[in-house]
């Protein structure tokens, strides 16, 4: 019976079949004890009977004869009834009689009384420990309404209430999941707004001051047409920041699906890079391309791509004219490799540790290129489909970024 797994409850029914043992062993005992006494009265009453009858002169042969009689007479019946002692005597006219009556009541009601207290006891010990549980869950419950989830029902027993407690118990680890991931996601868009906000101060102002500035010369083409290249490559900077936000965004809520497809490296590597190689011819840079042309591996291209177009205009952000840009790959039983390299100016020790975090600029790299978001959108875009991204540096000896995926069969 799911009833008896309760423990209260199965206390308290042991308590009741002890409770019935000890009133059917009092019981015994009293009927015994009463037995007993009787038949002590009825000995004395017959000793008394016969001392009276000896005193009269009545022979022992008759006396005994008369103890020793089972049958019941019509004129003996008479004579008790005319001497007064028939049923409806009086007890006081009877006092063996009498003296039994007492007794009998008196150990009777002794023995309901006690009986009575011990049940009573162990309902109120039942009961009291009930209230406790039901106070105590009350309390722990009062905490949840109240957000607090540092207390808990218990649950170390079996039993309808507490399977009841263990089902709340469930639901407000829910709700304090629930409510931990909001407050995750306030935080998230306040550090977000916090960051896109501070971020967008610069180029905002700087459109300002070039408002300005054309604004008071509209008559000077050249300067109009100096500062409004200025404020077009404000704008575009907004533009880079805002759609590289709204990227990483998704990508931290989950909103993002990736589309796992089987690509050919080659054409990853070459999606990766077209808009990059303009821009290192014009910088006197160069971005080779080494690894087989047939390989292949699973991954969504255009998310991928986003990645490794993003490590690779980090290289050409810290390399020199003449820097050389390596992209390799490679494959084991269990692990794909993309091996992203450079011989630029490297990463600093100190900072090696945080190049992945959102809007991060080394006071070594103030005077290049970016804005800091890069590198987090390739870390966001590997893990979320399973990878690895890696980094080695040496300070003047150029940066190594390893993309790692299982290998899929």
């Amino acid at each position: 019976m799911n009833l008896c797994r309760d423990k209260q409850i199965k206390d308290f029914l042991l308590f009741l079949f002890l409770f019935a043992l000890l009133f059917v062993g009092t019981g015994t005992v009293l009927a015994i004890h009463l037995v007993n006494d009787m038949e002590v009265q009825w000995l004395t009453h017959d000793e008394a009977v016969v001392s009276s009858l000896l005193e009269q002169g009545v022979f022992k042969e008759t006396i005994v004869t008369a103890l020793m009689n089972t049958e019941i007479s019509t004129d003996g019946r008479s004579l008790l009834a005319a001497a007064g002692l028939g049923k409806q005597t009086e007890s006081g006219i009877r006092p063996f009689f009498n003296q039994f009556q007492q007794s009998t009541l008196c150990i009777t009601l002794c023995a309901a009384m006690f009986l009575l207290f011990v049940l009573a006891i162990g309902m109120f010990v039942f009961f009291w420990k009930r209230k406790r549980l039901y106070q105590q869950a009350d309390k722990v419950l009062t905490n949840y309404i109240n957000g607090d989830y540092s207390c808990h029902l218990p649950q170390n027993y079996e039993g309808g209430i507490f399977q009841i407690f263990s089902s709340v118990e469930q639901l407000a680890t829910m709700l304090q999941s629930k409510n931990e991931t909001e407050h995750k996601a306030k935080e998230f868009l306040k550090d977000t707004i916090s960051d896109i906000s501070h971020q967008l101060k610069t180029p905002l102002a700087a459109l300002a001051m070039y408002q300005e500035i054309i604004e008071n010369e509209p008559d000077n083409a050249e300067t109009v047409k100096q500062f409004a290249a200025k404020m077009g490559i404000s704008l575009k900077r907004m533009e880079q920041l805002i759609l590289s936000m709204l990227k990483i965004t998704r990508l931290d809520t989950g909103n993002i699906v990736f589309e796992k497809n089987k690509c050919r490296v080659s054409e990853l590597i070459a999606h990766s890079i077209n808009e990059l190689t303009t821009r290192a011819k014009n910088e006197n840079k160069e971005i080779q391309i080494a690894g087989d042309d047939e390989q292949q591996f699973i991954c969504d291209m255009n998310w991928t791509s986003e990645a490794i177009g993003n490590i690779v205009k980090n290289a050409l952000d810290h390399t020199q004219n003449g820097g050389i840009v390596h992209i390799t790959w490679e494959r084991t039983p269990v692990i794909f490799r993309i091996l992203i390299s450079d011989n630029g100016t490297g990463i600093d020790p100190e900072d090696i540790c945080h190049i992945f975090k959102r809007f991060y600029r080394s006071k070594h790299s103030l005077d290049t290129q970016g804005i800091g978001l890069g590198l987090p959108l390739a870390k966001s875009i590997i893990e979320g489909q399973g990878g690895v991204i890696s980094v080695q540096s040496e300070i003047e000896n150029g940066t190594t970024f390893t993309l790692s995926f299982l290998t899929e069969s």
